[in-house]
């Protein structure tokens, strides 16, 4: 039996690269957002805690769904197994793609 996929999603978030794992990721009904559900977290096996992790499980430990705008998404891989979400600082600069909203 095939098990659900699941997703490595990294985006930018306040000066910071978030990676995070999620079994869904749909593009939003609200324009420019990438709706994602499911997150999912590593087991904390070991006896070494990561606090980029721990930061990240207290911030979407009550999310059940959660809105990602486009221009921040960096990239979105299919993996076999979920690996440890983890925080990473931006060295040098990064600056977002711009987005014309449509016109009516």
């Amino acid at each position: 039996m095939a098990s659900d996929p699941i997703y490595r999603i990294k985006f930018l978030n306040q000066n910071e690269i978030y990676e995070i794992y999620a079994h869904n990721v749909y593009q939003s009904d609200l324009w420019g957002f990438l709706e994602v559900e499911n997150i999912v977290f590593g087991s904390q096996s070991a006896m070494v805690v990561d606090p980029s992790e721990e930061k990240l499980k207290k911030q979407f430990e009550d999310v059940e769904r959660s809105y990602i705008p486009m221009q921040a998404i960096i990239r979105i891989d299919e993996v076999k197994h979920e690996g440890p979400a983890k925080i990473t600082e931006v060295k040098g600069t990064v600056t977002p793609f711009p987005v014309m909203p449509p016109r009516n």
